[in-house]
């Protein structure tokens, strides 16, 4: 497996391993890519005007793509059902490298703090998304076998024309759904006996905590420089976009964790 030709500037980087339809090299690639930065091999030019590449984002053929709600629920008594939900979770990690990439050569004019920041975010989804799939080939089946959705690129999409709207409901909406999840799933793959794969999610949901306390971060920041009240912009952000609806139980302790303010948590609670 050949890793592509890193370019000397982050964000043009970040494009073209966007438009990369191999799961295995972009993650690898993406890996590569956090390295030469934190050596300084790197440029970045947080003003360059960049065109986006209608191709993506590069994905390979499979896994088929399907409306979450026919997506089909296996029981965690068979190595199968085990499998799949193994499967939606590198799924979910291959969307979260694209979404972190997408961050990057997107959104011009932001601090270098932002696309550090979310350099760090691609390279720690592409660990997840490969100790994921390593345990997915474990358990005899690969990337692709299963369908899957498409919801949390949806959203990247459909905030592609405001960074304050893919802050607020990306890492802070989508992703930190992830927060209230990923217990209950460890826990079945524990019941179930699967602890490698419950090791795997512990390893996740600490680092998920991270990613969405970076988007906190740069959406309380943004809210900041625009002068605009955090959580009735968030509001508004999630009616204008028609974001999906919070629904607990809620994670408290890794929102806290996340960034979350008490204010926030306690709104989240009257819903």
């Amino acid at each position: 497996m050949t890793i592509p030709t890193l370019a000397l500037e982050l964000r043009q980087s970040a494009l073209d391993l966007l438009e990369e339809t191999s799961p295995a090299i972009k993650s690898r690639a993406v890996t590569a890519l956090a390295s030469a930065w934190q050596q300084g091999e790197i440029t970045l030019d947080a003003n360059k005007a960049m065109l986006e590449a209608a191709t993506i984002p590069g994905r390979p053929e499979k896994p088929t793509l399907i409306a979450p709600l026919l997506v089909k629920r296996r029981a965690m008594n068979t190595v199968e059902g085990r499998a799949a939900l193994v499967h939606a979770l590198t799924h979910i990690e291959f969307n979260a490298i694209n979404l972190a990439l997408d961050a990057i050569w997107r959104f011009s004019d932001m601090p270098e703090q932002y696309y550090a920041d979310w350099l760090k975010v691609a390279a720690e989804e592409a660990y997840h998304f490969n100790l994921l799939n390593a345990h997915l080939q474990y358990l005899g089946f690969n990337y692709g076998d299963f369908d899957a959705h498409n919801s949390l690129w949806e959203m990247v999409d459909k905030t592609k024309g405001d960074v304050l709207a893919r802050m607020a409901l990306v890492p802070r909406t989508m992703e930190a759904r992830g927060l209230n999840a990923l217990p209950a799933l460890r826990a079945k793959l524990a019941q179930a006996g699967d602890m490698l794969a419950a090791d795997i999610l512990d390893i996740t949901l600490r680092d998920e905590i991270g990613h969405v306390s970076i988007g906190n971060y740069w959406f309380n920041y943004l809210c900041e420089q625009k002068g605009l009240k955090a959580i009735t912009t968030f509001v508004q952000l999630c009616n204008e976009y028609v974001a999906p609806k919070l629904r607990g139980p809620f994670n408290l302790e890794a929102r806290r964790e996340a960034g979350f303010t008490e204010e926030e948590l306690a709104s989240l609670a009257a819903n």
